[in-house]
């Protein structure tokens, strides 16, 4: 291969583990990420997997100067996989021009530069939450997209709206949106993993700090919801699996000339899971004793929400085949990690 694939938010949670997987096949990759919510040392742990170190630029894609530099410096980018943007709900309720600005501006910046380009492929990383509460499940990528819930799960909306708009202009430019469901896990190594900051947004490091005792107890959010056990159903699939997808639209962008200018593919594993199976599956998985309570439901939680898989499965010849117990013995590997670490640091 003779070009470069650039991952913005490349040392990211999804990010770090899809630069992992593009090494691994043997693509060349430059990383973005301006370490807001990353850690330089994720880099290192990339090496470690890949024996091979990504190219790094330390930059804010809000500013458009610098993007422009950037695209001046690195002429040969083959494919862009775009990960870069603020991702917690509850924050972008109560900062919206935040997340507008970093998840609208940087995706502008980005296709504006790709568009001077005679052959561009991008990747988007969008989410289920275009969905809503969906009419019925699982999933499918024409079910229609419903007014977003929060700031953040509108910025997706309108960011699949920018690229199907300038894909229309832009003659060289084809892209795809993965629209994820919900990542778990760590590399099976435990050289790179979820490393939130401050308290966590999502269920399993929730989960994970909760076991390792740097949460006094786990809430569950509501257990009266219209489920089996009362508690919410969502899609969590392995960020390894996850990654591997990004591959393979990927190589559909670079060698498949009959493909769509537009494209998305729901990612998930078609099977929901409720919260208390998420909880019975860890401690089956660690032999580690839970402590959770039952809390009020939260604002803006979908009752259920799991992918059909079907056309990733067949247009993309992927298909994600790790279960929900090794996710989560592949997270507690991890937060184990980051515990000792942090005890050597002190």
């Amino acid at each position: 291969m003779s070009g470069k694939i650039l991952v913005t938010g490349g040392l990211g949670f999804i990010g770090s583990h899809t630069v992992v997987a593009l090494q691994q096949k043997g693509y060349d990759v430059v990383i973005i990420d301006n370490l807001s919510n990353s850690s330089i040392d994720v880099l290192a742990g990339i090496t470690r997997i890949t024996e091979k170190t990504p190219e790094f630029e330390k930059l804010d894609l809000r500013e458009k100067s610098a993007v422009k530099d950037f695209f001046e410096k690195y002429t040969d980018i083959d494919g862009v996989i775009h990960f870069a943007a603020s991702k917690a709900v509850g924050e972008s309720v109560k900062n919206p021009l935040l997340y507008y600005e970093n998840n609208l501006a940087s995706l502008i910046y980005l296709l504006q530069e790709l568009s001077k380009k005679d052959k561009a492929n991008f990747i988007f990383s969008s989410s289920c939450t275009v969905y809503g509460q969906a009419d019925e499940l699982p999933i499918k990528e024409e079910f229609p997209v419903k007014k977003a819930e929060s700031p953040y799960g509108n910025t997706k909306q309108i960011g699949e709206e920018i690229i199907i708009d300038s894909c229309k202009v832009a003659e060289g430019l084809k892209a795809i949106s993965l629209r994820y469901f919900n990542p778990i896990g760590a590399h099976h190594s435990a050289e790179i993993g979820e490393l939130p900051l401050g308290t966590p947004q999502n269920l399993v490091p929730f989960i994970t700090q909760t076991a390792i005792g740097k949460r006094k107890e786990l809430s569950i959010f509501g257990d009266d919801y219209p489920t089996e056990d009362g508690t919410c159903i969502r899609d969590y699939i392995h960020v390894m699996d996850l990654a591997e997808a990004h591959v393979a639209a990927l190589t559909r962008l670079l060698e498949n000339k009959e493909a769509p200018k537009y494209e998305v593919f729901n990612l998930g594993t078609g099977k929901g899971s409720s919260v208390l199976e998420v909880v019975h599956s860890f401690e089956r998985a660690t032999n580690e004793k839970l402590n959770y309570k039952i809390a009020p439901r939260r604002e803006g939680d979908v009752i259920a929400a799991y992918a059909d898989t079907t056309k990733a499965n067949k247009v993309l010849g992927w298909k994600a085949d790790t279960d929900l117990d090794t996710s989560l013995a592949s997270a507690w590997k991890w937060e184990k990690k980051v515990q000792e670490k942090e005890e050597v640091e002190e």
